[in-house]
C-alpha cells in the first residue's frame, strides 16, 4: 500500500483551509461559520502532523513528535472554543430568536 507524500497532505490541508475560509466569509449562519472555523483548525492540525512526519523521514527514522504535541494543544483550544462559542450562540438565540449574522449587527436589544 502506497503512502501519501507531503505534497498530497499539504494540498488536502490547503483545500480544507480554503473551504473553511470561504465558509466563514460567505455564510451568514453562525453555526455554519462555527463549523468552518473548526475545519480550519483541522487543516492546521493536518499540516503540523504532515510536517512532523516528513521531518521524521528526513531525520533517518528517528521520531519527531513536535507536530503531534502541538495538535494536542489545538484540540484543547478547539474544545474550549466549542464550549464558549456554543454558549454564546445559545445566549444570542435566546435573546434574538435568530442565528443569522445579518440581524446580529449590533449589541443592543
Amino acid at each position: 500500500m502506497a503512502t501519501a507524500s507531503l505534497t498530497e497532505y499539504l494540498f488536502f490541508s490547503g483545500l480544507l483551509f480554503a473551504i473553511g475560509l470561504a465558509g466563514v466569509i460567505i455564510r451568514r449562519n453562525i453555526i455554519v461559520i462555527f463549523m468552518c472555523l473548526e475545519m480550519m483548525l483541522a487543516a492546521a492540525s493536518l499540516t503540523l502532523v504532515a510536517f512532523s512526519r516528513a521531518h521524521t523521514e528526513m531525520n533517518h527514522g528517528l521520531p519527531d513528535y513536535d507536530g503531534q504535541m502541538l495538535v494536542f494543544f489545538i484540540i484543547t483550544v478547539a474544545a474550549a472554543e466549542v464550549a464558549v462559542g456554543l454558549a454564546i450562540i445559545v445566549a444570542l438565540y435566546r435573546a434574538r430568536k435568530t442565528i443569522s449574522t445579518d440581524t446580529l449587527t449590533t449589541l443592543k436589544n
